[in-house]
């Protein structure tokens, strides 16, 4: 049964709630541009007497949120032009009218702030002479290459990945320059720029802006790719291997908790979790999903996701460098692009055309199947995984085990009475609520797949359940695996409610709002009790809204038709920073054009 908390305990929460968001957003932002993300924090207290969860807030804000957002949509090219100007300092780039009829023509919802991870990831370019960037892409084995409005690719071998990128690339370059796309073809994010370099640089370009007067504009693209005979010297990225800990924090803020944290060696020991309410959650919940994300902000992962306990490979660099990926850490200076598999049909990412049954015909169980990925697991770290522990804290035996020992290798129970949770043993109503478990152990050596000497008393192991079976269910937790996940598109567009885990930044991260359109988790999962309860507990139509307003909105905004749109405009701000005359480079509207004209000067071409 839920309770009402005291009105004045939630009154100070909700203070220090409001102060502690205004110290981080000043911290994680000083001296960069923010990456717009939707978040959920100007939370108002309950009306008295009314049932109360906190959840009700964070859905209500979510709400709020969403309709605010909506007011921004650029319904004209003129307000298109006036809203990037405002939001970016400069001039749109050259092509910005076709790619607006482009998006106009696909039925787009277009919103400015949609597009910020474009200029988060392209900003501290501007801090690097534009020929240096056109001769690392063109070095850098793995690229795609387009030449008059075709494309090709090189690679060492076959790659689905980079197949489905020319193809996506390949449905927009007839509108595009001549340019190359290096491409990460590992799992592993690899860049890794010193945090006061980036800081530098952004610096560099904050200063460059300027809206530049029509008749100084230089309107077409001048050169953005190598030339055919030209000469490039070769790019040395100098890769680094080592443990990835260390590789990473240098892309923190230098007062971050991870720059001072002491990095784990010893993965026997005991996983450094914490029972009780995450930091900065609004009553345990996620309130900031930015802020959970942030390995910067959360040290204690370092123990606790396999990206940095055992990743299955190592290759970093220092050195910034034009590098497309799928995804990234919040850290990491790739530039993004949808993930290949958002671009495929395949139904083992996308579940099939068939996106589930209705709502109400569903069974109430969360559901997850998949490896035991997320890096290299052994027998002397594989309780330091983020999968193997969901899947143990959604096992029935596990659970009895904890609650009658206290003792578990690789999770904690909440602190009683921290979570509402139902009556009774927590193990018999997560057995009778969740259906959890792997598929292939995927152990390190793999000498008995898909079993494994060390992990076989903890885990059985289950026929695989195609996505499509899956969205039978009401409830879809996603965790990351040795990188981000490639099913959470496909459960966005679902008829159930992703329930998501990440440390991982994507392309479409400022389009989604946590609790409008899925339900965020801390990555420690120590939340994931609470939020089945409050779903499977009474509150079937809250889950039943946001799973079908996020279905609606993953038809709205993350469609194949708004990646190609994305891309465009990503590869045409790729392109302008490639140009040696990206100062001036910008496009003019034809009334300034005639004005132009009627003063006797048309500008620059």
């Amino acid at each position: 049964m839920l309770t009402a908390p005291r009105i004045s305990g939630r009154f100070t929460q909700l203070l220090l709630l409001a102060a502690i968001l205004l110290v981080l957003t000043v911290f994680l932002y000083t001296n960069a541009d923010a990456i717009h993300i939707p978040e959920t924090v100007s939370l108002k207290p309950p009306t008295k007497g009314r049932p109360h969860h906190p959840i009700d807030d964070l859905i209500e804000e979510a709400d709020r949120q969403q309709d605010a957002l909506l007011q921004k949509q650029s319904h004209t090219l003129a307000d298109a032009v006036r809203a990037y100007e405002d939001r970016r300092g400069r001039r749109p780039p050259p092509g910005f009218d076709v790619w607006f009829h482009f998006a106009q023509e696909n039925n787009a919802l277009v919103v400015e702030d949609f597009f910020d991870r474009v200029y988060h990831d392209l900003n501290p370019f501007w801090a690097i002479p534009a020929l240096d960037i056109r001769q690392q892409a063109g070095d850098i084995f793995h690229r795609i290459s387009v030449r008059n409005g075709n494309t090709s690719q090189l690679s060492d071998e076959p790659r689905v990945w980079l197949d489905l990128w020319e193809n996506l690339i390949g449905t927009i370059a007839q509108h595009l320059p001549d340019m190359d796309i290096p491409i990460n073809v590992m799992d592993e994010s690899r860049v890794i720029v010193p945090w006061e370099t980036i800081d530098e640089y952004m610096t560099a370009e904050k200063k460059s802006r300027r809206i530049v007067p029509a008749s100084e504009v230089v309107r077409k693209f001048g050169k953005t790719s190598v030339g055919k005979d030209e000469e490039v010297p070769p790019f040395d990225p100098q890769w680094e291997g080592g443990p990835y800990w260390d590789r990473a924090v240098i892309g923190c803020h230098p007062d971050s908790p991870a720059r001072s944290y002491k990095a784990e060696v010893d993965y026997t020991a005991f996983p450094p979790l914490n029972n009780s309410y995450p930091e900065k959650s609004y009553e345990g919940y996620v309130t900031n999903w930015t802020y959970v994300k942030q390995p910067c902000e959360h040290p204690q992962l370092q123990g606790l996701h396999g990206t940095f306990v055992e990743p299955i490979s190592i290759s970093n660099s220092r050195k910034l460098m034009p590098l497309f990926g799928g995804s990234k850490l919040p850290m990491n200076n790739e530039i993004l692009l949808p993930p290949a598999m958002y671009w495929t049909d395949d139904p083992f990412y996308s579940g099939g055309e068939q996106h589930g049954a209705e709502w109400d015909k569903k069974k109430n169980k969360i559901i997850w199947r998949g490896a035991a990925s997320g890096g290299r697991n052994k027998d002397t770290n594989w309780a330091r995984f983020q999968r193997h522990r969901f899947v143990s804290m959604m096992n029935r035996t596990s659970i009895a085990h904890a609650e009658e020992t206290g003792k578990q290798p690789n999770f904690e129970l909440p602190e009683p009475g921290q979570y509402d949770l139902p009556p009774g043993s927590l193990a018999k109503w997560v057995g009778e609520s969740a259906d959890a478990a792997f598929v292939h152990l995927l152990c390190f050596p793999d000498t008995r797949p898909p079993f494994c000497d060390y992990d076989d008393a903890f885990y059985e192991v289950k026929p695989p359940m195609p996505m499509g079976e899956q969205y039978d269910y009401k409830y879809l937790p996603d965790i990351d695996g040795n990188s981000f996940s490639g099913r959470y598109r496909g459960f966005l567009g679902s008829t159930s409610l992703p329930i998501k885990a990440t440390i991982y930044d994507e392309w479409h991260d400022s389009r989604m709002m946590a609790w409008k359109h899925f339900v965020p988790m801390d990555n420690t999962f120590v939340d994931v009790y609470g939020i089945m309860h409050y779903f499977l507990g009474g509150r079937d139509a809250a889950a039943k809204k946001i799973a079908l307003e996020g279905k609606q909105w993953t038809e709205t905004v993350l469609r194949r038709e708004d990646m190609q749109i994305y891309v465009f405009r990503l590869l045409l701000e790729y392109a302008r920073v490639c140009d040696d005359n990206r100062e001036k480079l910008g496009w003019v509207s034809g009334m300034e054009s005639l004005l132009l004209a009627d003063m006797g000067t048309d500008g620059t071409n």
